[in-house]
């Protein structure tokens, strides 16, 4: 194998991608992490289904509390650097250098690849909290951002410009270095795809034993439980809708049924590999999102108009006073808000960036940082301020369920409330339900992925039904976890998710620190061979 620079790469190492898996059942597994995350996640369960829900969720809470509130700096900061990162290193010299070697050929066309990315990065989210984020800021439900006051002009300016910067430029730029990190040195070092590769330079052979073996474990289970958070949340807001266009009680086994229902199909999605799989469902539902908002689009076209440019004009004029962590009288919506969501994208951040990681061969830095950075943030501009702007009039206008609670009083039934003051309605959430159901299966395909490969040794090509072990104990935990507390113990584990953020912040920014080091011995070598033939 030949590499620009050997320094930091696999020929500069003995170790051997997959030197320490075992040949088990079928299966092609790394010893030491694959049984370590899958007992210490059956010990989750079990643990769940002994201990009290909501002494557990007390604690936890208390736990996430204390992290929030002491910690927001590093949050708020660490985010701030990790976009100076992306965008210093976009426009250097560095960012002429292909993933993959300079003759490397991209694998996936741009409209395919940008479809992967944003679908396993945040499509969900933006069902989710399309129309219940912008509106909760704009009527108070829990704080607004910069303490503007609620149901006026500015408020509605502010509120959905503080949108646009929690889903902007911040968080992709968490998402984009992390997936460059791991890019860079399975591409260009020909290290395994998995988290411990990334700091090489740091730790050296180190990240070979147990250094490496207990950071890829916290990764793995990080990556699982904010799936099996999303999850469930997921199965929760779809059987919210499906009772609310059907009339079906929205009980339990509903949502133990959608929960079913999207294991089977990202299973049947698994085994059908990543063309087949993932980029094809990724294809489909953005094509089906696009035709959503195009289609509420034209229905309140001067009001998206509006919302769009007040959306780009909050952000630009208050993307400096949200980014501050001190001197901010609106520090219960920013802990609420910022911080968690800051706290949620580290989170994730493995998860996406292993799995962008493998899908973004052939790009230069240059291009992936930008298409990561710009393409999500505009379209998450557009959707925002689409379905915000438009449920914030309804408050105004006093139309329809969000007029007269003024406001969301179901965060999960939000985006219904605002679909039936439509004469489609009902056909309108049909869609989203179908959104929400594909999106969520395209999260857990892409999630179990990544798993698998981290629990490979960082392997890019293992047999599939490791996979479905994944998909399977995923869905096994949100079950469980609703099964025995409801939306409370899934609200306990998406708190678990954003304490084990802490850490990860800190390993994120050693990261790109490791990260500037390896890319460095690029620019080391051209500089030798620029010299060597001044020599000659």
């Amino acid at each position: 194998m030949s590499f620009k620079s050997d320094k930091y790469s696999i020929e500069s190492t003995d170790y051997q991608i997959g030197q320490d898996n075992v040949n088990k059942l079928g299966m092609d597994v790394h010893n030491t992490v694959f049984t370590a995350s899958v007992g210490l996640s059956l010990l989750f369960i079990i643990t769940l289904l002994v201990l009290s829900p909501a002494e557990a969720k007390a604690a936890i809470d208390a736990v996430k509390g204390a992290v929030l509130s002491n910690f927001d700096f590093l949050f708020m900061w660490g985010a701030n650097l990790m976009l100076l990162f992306a965008v210093v290193i976009a426009f250097s010299p560095l960012g002429k250098i292909r993933l993959g070697g300079d003759k490397a050929k991209a694998d996936y066309s741009m409209m395919s690849w940008i479809a992967m990315l944003f679908a396993a990065g945040m499509g969900i989210g933006l069902i989710f909290w399309g129309v219940a984020e912008p509106t909760a800021f704009f009527t108070n439900w829990f704080g607004t951002p910069l303490s503007v006051d609620p149901y006026t002009a500015e408020g509605r300016e502010v509120s959905l410009g503080a949108t646009v910067f929690h889903w902007g430029f911040h968080a992709w730029a968490i998402y984009g270095m992390t997936a460059l990190c791991l890019a860079y040195f399975v591409y260009n070092k020909g290290l395994p795809l998995s988290m411990r590769s990334v700091f090489y330079p740091i730790f050296g052979d180190k990240v070979w034993g147990k250094t490496g073996d207990v950071i890829d474990v916290l990764t793995v289970l990080v990556t699982l439980f904010g799936l099996a958070t999303s999850l469930g949340l997921g199965g929760t807001q779809a059987a919210s809708g499906i009772s609310h266009v059907f009339g079906f009680d929205n009980n339990i086994f509903l949502q133990q049924s959608i929960i079913l229902l999207i294991m089977g199909l990202a299973i049947f999605s698994v085994l059908r590999g990543m063309n087949g799989g993932v980029k094809l469902l990724s294809n489909l539902n953005m094509i089906i999102a696009f035709i959503f908002i195009g289609f509420i689009a034209v229905l309140n076209f001067t009001t998206v108009l509006d919302s769009l440019a007040t959306a780009v004009t909050g952000y630009v004029k208050n993307i400096i006073p949200l980014s501050q962590s001190s001197g901010r009288d609106d520090t219960t919506w920013l802990h609420g808000w910022t911080v968690f969501y800051w706290a949620w994208w580290v989170a994730y951040a493995p998860f996406f960036g292993m799995f962008v990681a493998r899908i973004s061969k052939g790009r230069t830095i240059r291009q992936f940082l930008l298409c990561v950075l710009i393409i999500p943030t505009a379209v998450t501009t557009a959707w925002m301020s689409t379905f915000g702007g438009v449920a914030i009039q309804q408050v105004i206008d006093k139309v329809g369920q969000l007029g007269i609670d003024q406001g969301i009083t179901d965060v999960s039934l939000s985006l219904f409330y605002m679909l039936e003051a439509y004469p489609l309605g009902n056909i309108l959430s049909l869609i989203a339900i179908a959104l929400i159901i594909v999106f969520f299966v395209t999260t857990l395909d892409s999630g179990s992925i990544v798993i698998d490969g981290m629990t490979a040794g960082g392997k890019l090509e293992v047999p599939a039904r490791q996979k479905v072990v994944w998909v399977v104990i995923s869905g096994a935990i949100a079950m469980v976890m609703l099964w025995i507390g409801g939306t409370q113990s899934i609200q306990a584990l998406q708190s678990i998710t954003i304490i084990a953020a802490l850490p990860f912040t800190i390993i994120l920014l050693l990261g790109c620190f490791s990260l500037i080091r390896g890319l460095l011995t690029e620019v080391e070598q051209k500089s030798r061979m620029d010299n060597t033939d001044k020599v000659a």
